[in-house]
């Protein structure tokens, strides 16, 4: 079955593992997901199925938004709760530092991502190296805080949203938040509320057609061309300059880029969502 929709993934469950769970469910072989969360964090967790599985590079997932506790005063080479390696007593805070400190953070972030993260070093996952008492060598990445701001603080505990573009590490986010306030943290709670236009809502079946991130463009030939796959010429096109774009027929949708004036498919035959699957 062709299924587009998202899960809450609970906490202390690898992505992966969750997924198989979910595949059970829906008893399914053929299923994927978009953007690991961490074991320790919940939330929004994009899930495909069937032909659905090859739509994820084209769906509206950013930005995307984390509300996160930070934890003052504790230290872990994970930068979460997973290896709290000490924890110390500090002075409360005052609250409009809090809040300037965080809004500080908003625009171009330059950081090292975490030694224990999914990143790819020489062939494996930088987490395996650290756990095997290895360095990861990581190099800078950048990232976008669209958004930032306090939600509440309990001391030790300041809880905040964050709106960031693909590939952030909140953990490291957090760490830096810490040290510019003069102390270390690590997070104790991290839960992805959602990712572009998609959020969690009872696993709720949903339309594929509705959550593309590139524009529809119309053919104006016999659609039957289009779901056989035909060479397709630029000249029955409705929109004519360069990009990506979806088509929909009778019963299947399709993604076909336009360069150089030669239409090429990226995907075609794709059974149209409904209600009734």
């Amino acid at each position: 079955m062709n299924r587009l929709f998202v899960v809450r993934k609970p906490i202390f469950r690898s992505s992966n593992s969750f997924l198989g769970a979910v595949k059970r469910k829906y008893r399914t072989k053929k299923a994927g997901f978009s953007g690991t969360l961490d074991p320790f964090a919940t939330g929004c967790l994009i899930v495909a199925s069937g032909q659905y599985t090859k739509l994820f590079q084209y769906l509206d997932k950013i930005p995307k938004s984390y509300c996160a506790t930070l934890w003052l005063g504790t230290s872990s080479p994970t930068l979460d709760i997973e290896k709290v390696e000490s924890i110390s007593q500090i002075a409360p805070l005052d609250i409009d530092q809090i809040a300037d400190v965080l809004e500080s953070f908003h625009g171009t972030l330059h950081y090292l991502p975490p030694q224990y993260s999914a990143k790819n070093i020489d062939g494996k996952r930088a987490y395996k190296l650290a756990r095997e008492g290895k360095e990861p060598q990581l190099g800078t990445i950048t990232s976008t805080i669209f958004k930032i701001q306090l939600l509440h603080y309990n001391h030790p505990f300041i809880h905040f949203e964050a709106v960031v573009s693909e590939g952030t590490y909140i953990r490291s986010l957090g760490s830096l938040i810490s040290e510019k306030l003069g102390t270390t943290g690590v997070l104790s709670s991290l839960e992805r509320t959602y990712e572009g236009s998609f959020c969690f809502d009872s696993e709720k079946m949903l339309d594929p057609l509705d959550h593309l991130c590139i524009p529809q463009n119309f053919y104006l030939g016999d659609e039957s061309d289009v779901d056989l796959g035909k060479k397709l010429s630029i000249d029955q096109f409705h929109i004519k300059q360069e990009g990506l774009y979806f088509l929909v027929t009778a019963h299947f949708f399709a993604i076909i880029e336009i360069k150089d004036g030669v239409i090429s498919y990226r995907l075609n035959r794709v059974e149209k969502f409904s209600h009734n699957t």
